[in-house]
């Protein structure tokens, strides 16, 4: 494994979700893997569960890691070629990603979108120059367009917790009190979409009007705007909110009546959530705090799915 920026870069989804169970089950059983190599974790954008849990899977791996809040304490970076740096832009890409790549054996990035202009974020320019320039493995933190750990996370969740050989699967949108990126429904709709095609799930979306996922993404899954018909008997529903991609970065619309609460539920249903959660606004507390609530388990499960990364990336590299 070279990067890890989409499920497209897992060959054996089946597998890679068995190794993450393993590396569970045995949390430093290669911690020698990784000695005398170093993991570089760029933040240009906050971060939480990514940081800690990806720093952690370093550690348990052996790996020294060095960690940078790129926005607070690097120089601003310019990613166009052929310009003229005399405005605020202190460092061009080139030279940033190519001095890191000589420290760090493999470097993670995250860096949100702008959610103003939908080509420049979508073509992802940041990421492929950096993974261009930098010359070393490169493991996606979140993107303007995707969040893998995460999905990578969700869906070992999925695996774990699964009553029912193929489980009903559902995403369903949020209300939210501002506008925010399409990059987790994205790459989770991207992950339950191939396991659905793999044959280890069911997958529903549904949303309001209007917030229709780019179908780059959503290709061949159902759509439906019927949100109580949608997560009707569904084993998991996935709650997130997310802006237009249309109507790029617009709110089209803030119906209350697509939070979930734990009467519109099934009693065997589990609710999932990325974090961080509004509570009362996304998703109701009662759930949050229930026994249908499995947000603190998905978060444990990032460590072990960025363990399960990082050990394929230095498996290859050894």
């Amino acid at each position: 494994m070279k990067k890890f920026f989409s499920v497209k870069d897992v060959p054996d989804l089946r597998k890679f979700i068995s190794e993450a169970k393993n590396v569970k089950a045995n949390p430093f059983g290669q911690e020698n893997l990784g000695k005398h190599k170093t993991l570089g974790l760029i933040f240009l954008n906050p971060s939480l569960r990514t940081r800690l849990s990806t720093q952690k899977a370093g550690l348990n791996l052996g790996m020294q890691v060095m960690v940078m809040n790129m926005g607070q304490e690097g120089w601003a970076l310019e990613t166009k070629d052929g310009v003229v740096m005399d405005g605020t832009s202190v460092e061009h890409i080139r030279e940033a990603a190519a001095v890191i790549g000589q420290y760090c054996d493999i470097v993670g990035l995250r860096s949100f979108p702008s959610l103003k202009d939908r080509e420049a974020d979508y073509t992802e320019e940041l990421f492929n120059k950096f993974m261009e320039f930098c010359k070393v493995p490169v493991v996606s933190l979140e993107s303007a367009t995707r969040h893998p750990l995460q999905s990578f996370a969700d869906l070992l969740t999925i695996e774990e917790e699964k009553k029912v050989e193929k489980p009903k699967v559902v995403l369903t949108w949020a209300p939210h009190v501002k506008a925010l990126p399409q990059a987790v429904p994205n790459s989770f709709a991207e992950w339950m979409n191939r396991a659905q095609k793999e044959g280890m799930i069911d997958f529903i979306i549904t949303h309001p009007k209007g917030y229709e996922l780019s179908e780059e993404f959503t290709e061949g899954v159902t759509i439906t705007h019927n949100q109580s018909e949608a997560i009707k008997d569904a084993d998991f529903v996935y709650v997130k909110n997310w802006s237009g991609f249309q109507e790029y970065g617009k709110i089209i619309a803030t119906d209350e009546e697509w939070m979930l609460n734990s009467k519109r539920l099934s009693n065997h249903t589990k609710v999932m959530h990325c974090l961080p959660v509004r509570r009362d606004v996304e998703l109701a507390s009662e759930i949050l705090d229930g026994p249908q609530s499995l947000v603190q388990t998905e978060a444990g499960n990032r460590l072990w799915a960025a363990q399960t990364v990082l050990k394929t990336i230095l498996e290859d590299l050894s």
